[in-house]
């Protein structure tokens, strides 16, 4: 048995390396039980496949999440290279085999962080509606359900957590309807919000629920504009949303994307700029470079480049 506890945020190559090391000393080990956010979830992710591709055995991996950011989902993750680039795997080894949502380990979880990804998963869930590979069940369906969720709960938790353990489990399994049952077929990256949210988060240690705080809505504006396919499948989210659906399409996505940007408001969570961040806007280009490159969006270049314009 054995305990590691020095993985920090966003999971710096360094800190996993040495944790992957740390279990490839020990003989007999066959299961890994990560317990916190996405960096210790996706570290023993990494832990499980390098054990798999070392020794060729599996490892049984049983995760304790204390956030919203639902990396327990999906059978992928990843590490922070040295460059501060995100360095992503997906493989069938890296799936966890249970997950267990207690509320009893989430009330240690810092409200601000609570409620970021809290933003994170609805991220998972918006994206969803405008994904070419989505499918309408379960993933649209779960993620319409998630999106009225989280609009509900999280003002909810703004002022309850950690005390009312009906809301965080609520939160918890809106998080896994986000992205828990989305299939096997995704293709690329999830969507540009969250594409913005590795070239932000990593390189300039930003986590991942402000991110999505500084950009989910924004972008479903973007893309509500892009087309009117777009337009179409985000305003089906107003509803959830708390809104009253007006029959113009691209009109409804473009209130679901003022909805988030409320929402956020209404947290009351301090996402700051860029700039105060001490990012400089002589960035603007390297990141939309990045967020680009993994969600294959060239076509939106100069109005990605826009939107990041405005985060500073």
């Amino acid at each position: 048995m054995g305990t590691i506890s020095s993985i920090r945020q966003h999971g710096p190559a360094s800190d996993v390396e040495r944790a992957v090391q740390d279990v490839l000393a020990r003989d007999g080990v066959d299961t890994i039980v990560s317990l916190g956010g996405g960096s210790p979830i996706d570290a023993a992710k990494v832990i499980a496949l390098r054990l798999r591709q070392s020794r060729g055995t599996p490892l049984t991996h049983f995760t304790i999440p204390t956030t919203l950011s639902a990396p327990e989902c999906t059978a992928g993750g990843g590490y922070t290279g040295p460059d501060g680039v995100k360095v992503g795997h997906r493989a069938p080894e890296m799936g966890v085999a249970a997950i267990f949502y207690d509320p009893q380990y989430a009330c240690h979880t810092p409200v601000d962080l609570w409620l970021s990804t809290g933003v994170r998963a609805m991220d998972h869930a918006v994206e969803c509606m405008y994904h070419p590979c989505s499918t309408e069940v379960p993933w649209k369906a779960l993620s319409l359900w998630a999106v009225r969720e989280l609009f509900e709960c999280l003002p909810q938790a703004r002022d309850s957590h950690p005390h009312d353990e009906t809301v965080t489990t609520r939160l918890f399994l809106a998080a896994f309807a986000s992205s828990g049952l989305k299939g096997e077929n995704i293709k690329g990256g999830m969507g540009l919000s969250h594409s913005l949210g590795h070239a932000l988060g990593s390189p300039y240690g930003i986590p991942h629920g402000i991110t999505s705080c500084m950009t989910l809505g924004k972008v479903v504006q973007l893309k509500a504009r892009e087309s009117r396919q777009n337009a179409k499948e985000i305003s089906r989210l107003l509803p959830s949303a708390g809104g009253n659906p007006t029959g113009d399409a691209l009109q409804d996505a473009l209130s679901v994307g003022d909805r988030i940007m409320g929402l956020v408001d209404g947290l009351g969570l301090d996402t700051g700029t860029l700039s105060a961040r001490g990012i400089s806007s002589d960035q603007t280009l390297t990141i939309a470079r990045r967020a680009l490159g993994g969600s294959e969006e060239n076509v939106l270049d100069d109005r990605v480049v826009a939107l990041i314009q405005t985060l500073f």
